[in-house]
């Protein structure tokens, strides 16, 4: 964590420097802290230009200087200077760079205004900076402030750099990250802030942004970075040696951006809506570090207010030990074996379910796992959505959902989905997860529920109802049961276009559709495809995904009482991210009474 805010920094820092007009070799740098974070941010600093004697870092105890007893502090060591400053107000006297990775409240107004003409001022504390953002803005009109808040201008924040600079080094196969790739991030980074912003990214965050001391470094979640940083780190992997696999790096960069569309707008467009009112989420995998880095993020960017289950003392040391940015002042932590609520959970839990094989013993028993305490939560209210999965089986999630939420009113069944991102714009398939084998009635009713999630997403479905048969070209059962389904939809919900049985070309080529059937019910290339079994689904969002110029997000489940979102185990840390935003959603708009949702 701490090598993601050196490279965001260490890309702020490079602009900042040059909207200054400071050069970083003749600049004077102040760090305060003398953490992880900051002697990394120190030495990337240096890697990046920065002489090492015009750095001074102060810890608790003031500045390091040569003479201090440092003994058996050799980190601590390494930042000792010769000066006669003291204290952080004698250090900043002249300073061109201050660097917070301390607490809040250490520096005030009296102390900014001692330092160098057009001032660079990066205070990182969290969840307060060292100085307020207005606070140094009013004491120094000329300064240029970031901080690692999301409510005001250049937010330093690590979902910048580390999913990036992964995508980087896995795809050239590197035997590790080293500067020479960190540096390469920075600079793409920077780089990248002095292009034009594209519309999609002002109207993901609701305004406009242009280079300059409000916009030193890219938004967290513009969708260029991943075509920025990705080729810069894996063509340093290569140049410097620890590239087990050479690319062409222009070409690289082109694949990278063809996975981007309009279809990745749209997602940005709900991590926008679920920052607008976040809501209350529970991780029963409150010890996993996926989910704790993720949980760091989506406080940071006011997408959701987590709620992580699991042991105090353990999900701390895991923060420390993987040096996690995480603000436990805005993250609930809840152990199901401790927990005030666990007896009347499982009362609630026995009286619901004794008819079913569940005794008293069986419900106490499971009020202490926390899968099964996670669903009760949010059952009763006291969470608003549930995202989990990361460690345990899929239907080992679903079951659990089934029995504690169960199905939306209406709804005779659950359905997996997965939203498939292409440059063409969004797909969603189904089912992908759950349902094994299909009849005619249960495939109508997953082609609606999935049509009414994709009005959620702002797109209009067209449903195209999957076979290896085009418009009664094969007799078979199987084939008559998918051309049932078509006329049970259309029948139930007119206003749904909808059309098969047809193979799968036909459905995304509208071209050669037409041509087949000049007088087919779709009004352009499906969008909602929905395949005869499971075996057809799950194979093929697989397949799309790993070897077509796709990006999967998924699955969503359809048609639980309450928002439940169910992971794959080997979900990254943005999916988790993009994920929880969809729940969020979820939960606002069930709020607002609506009857056909997304995620449930």
């Amino acid at each position: 964590d701490q090598h993601g805010t050196a490279i965001i920094s260490g890309a702020a820092l490079i602009n900042a420097a040059e909207l200054q007009e400071k050069t970083l070799a003749t600049m004077r740098v102040v760090v305060s802290g003398a953490g992880a974070s900051a002697i990394a941010c120190a030495r990337f600093y240096i890697s990046l230009g920065i002489d090492p004697q015009n750095l001074l870092m102060c810890d608790s105890k003031g500045v390091l200087h040569t003479g201090r007893n440092l003994e058996g502090r050799p980190l601590k060591r390494e930042f000792a200077r010769e000066t006669d400053a003291r204290t952080l107000a004698d250090a900043l006297k002249g300073a061109d760079l201050f660097l917070g990775l301390s607490r809040a409240g250490l520096v005030t107004p009296a102390m900014v205004k001692t330092m160098a003409p057009r001032p660079i001022i990066f205070a990182l504390a969290n969840p307060d900076p060292e100085i307020p953002y207005d606070l140094a803005k009013e004491a120094r009109p000329d300064a240029i402030v970031a901080t690692g808040r999301s409510d005001f201008n250049n937010q330093v924040n690590n979902v910048l750099g580390f999913p990036f600079l992964f995508r980087g080094a896995l795809d050239v196969r590197a035997t590790g990250i080293n500067e020479a790739m960190k540096v390469a991030a920075a600079h793409a980074l920077a780089e990248l802030a002095r292009k034009d912003v594209p519309q999609v990214v002002a109207a993901a965050y609701g305004d406009t942004f242009s280079f300059g001391p409000d916009y030193i470094i890219p938004k967290p979640f513009d969708p260029r970075v991943l075509h920025w940083v990705a080729p810069a780190v894996a063509k340093a992997a290569i140049d410097s040696g620890v590239a087990r696999l050479s690319l062409d790096v222009e070409g690289y960069r082109e694949r990278l951006r063809s996975l981007l569309g309009g279809a990745t707008a749209v997602m940005r467009r709900f991590v926008r809506k679920a920052t607008s009112d976040p809501r209350r989420i529970v991780f029963p995998e409150g010890e996993d570090p996926r989910v704790l880095q993720a949980c760091a993020i989506l406080d940071e960017e006011h997408i959701a207010k987590p709620v992580l289950l699991g042991n105090h003392e353990r999900i701390r040391e895991l923060v420390k030990e993987y040096e996690i940015d995480l603000d436990f002042a805005g993250v609930d932590v809840v152990d199901p074996h401790t927990d005030d609520m666990r007896h009347e959970y499982a009362e609630i839990f026995w009286r619901r379910r004794n008819r079913k094989g569940v005794d008293r013993a069986m419900a106490h028993a499971l009020m202490r796992e926390p899968n099964y305490f996670g669903m009760m939560m949010v059952a009763e209210g006291r969470a608003e959505g549930i995202v989990a999965g990361l460690n345990q089986s899929y239907p080992d999630t679903v079951r659990p959902a089934l029995q504690v939420i169960g199905l939306q009113p209406g709804a005779r069944r659950i359905a997996g989905m997965y939203l498939m991102l292409h440059k063409s714009g969004l797909k969603l398939f189904g089912d992908t997860t759950v349902n094994i084998d299909q009849t005619a009635e249960s495939l109508a009713e997953i082609a609606e529920m999935i049509a009414d999630a994709a009005r959620v997403f702002d797109v209009e479905p067209r449903v195209a109802m999957l076979s290896y048969s085009n418009f009664g070209s094969v007799r078979h059962r199987h084939a008559r049961m998918v051309a049932e389904a078509v006329e049970l939809l259309r029948a139930r919900r007119p206003d749904i276009e909808v059309e098969g049985e047809m193979q799968a070309n036909l459905a995304v080529n509208y071209e050669i559709q037409r041509k087949i059937m000049p007088d087919t019910r779709l009004t352009g290339p499906a969008n909602v495809l929905i395949f005869p079994s499971l075996d057809a689904g799950n194979v093929a969002y697989k397949l799309m995904r790993e070897l077509g110029e796709v990006s999967a997000v998924g699955p969503v489940l359809l048609g639980t009482n309450r928002p439940v979102t169910a992971l794959e185990r080997d979900c990254s840390v943005d999916n988790i991210v993009l994920m929880t935003a969809l729940t969020v959603v979820n939960a606002q708009l069930r709020e607002l009474n609506r009857d056909r949702l997304v995620t449930g």
